[in-house]
């Protein structure tokens, strides 16, 4: 399974729809969270604000969620989720786990979930291989991955892990996919100049039709 034309397909539909609207309601986002990301987690941002946003915002920034753990758990995902390859850099390039900081703090229902799935991931890696999620190897961690990441084969007793990972993945394709590296990686190239030579001679012979000299030389030449 091609895991980065998967989660574009997510980014584009409907599935991270609900978090991005969320975060954006209020101009938490950022086109380019990778130039300035400090350290507790806070969004670098070039906004005007109400009062009452900047006094939200610098509340939410003066506070740090993940322990140190959890924040290298979070990105060993994030990069299992979206890997570096040759379109573009990973989800971790694009500072998704600071802005995941950043999303929980700001909305707290996603607090207690994702912790809870994070202790949920060591338990399993420590039952398994006697070691944390993040201290185990490439090869083990993606075993448990692949037990969590595909709901529909999922056992149920992975079903914790399946929440928490779907959870994780939408907050990673949202975060991933609103920087410029994903916006890159998309290959959205949005409003840009172009040149109009005209309509076709195909067309215009269609029709019976045809330029004047002036014409081709005023309005329909480049």
């Amino acid at each position: 399974m091609d895991r980065r034309k998967s989660l574009k397909a997510l980014a584009i539909g409907s599935l991270a729809t609900g978090v991005l609207l969320e975060a954006c309601k209020d101009g938490k986002t950022t086109d380019k969270p990778a130039e300035t990301t400090p350290s507790n987690g806070a969004v670098a941002q070039n906004l005007d604000r109400m009062k009452e946003e900047e006094a939200h915002y610098k509340e939410v920034i003066s506070k740090t969620f993940f322990t140190a753990h959890e924040m290298a758990t979070i990105t060993i995902l994030a990069d299992i989720i979206i890997p570096r390859d040759e379109v573009s850099g990973s989800a971790s390039d694009a500072k998704v786990p600071e802005w995941i900081e950043f999303i929980v703090k700001d909305m707290p229902e996603h607090q207690t979930p994702m912790r809870g799935g994070l202790r949920w991931l060591d338990m399993q890696s420590l039952t398994r291989f006697e070691k944390s999620f993040a201290d185990a190897d490439e090869k083990q961690r993606i075993q448990i991955v692949d037990d969590i990441a595909y709901p529909a084969k999922a056992k149920p007793e992975f079903a914790q892990g399946v929440a928490f990972f779907n959870l994780m993945r939408n907050l990673t394709a949202s975060g991933f996919y609103t920087t410029e590296i994903g916006v890159k990686d998309v290959g959205y190239a949005g409003n840009a100049p172009n040149q109009w030579n005209g309509v076709p001679d195909d067309v215009l012979k269609q029709y019976g039709v045809a330029y004047t000299e002036k014409e081709m030389q005023e309005c329909a030449k480049y």
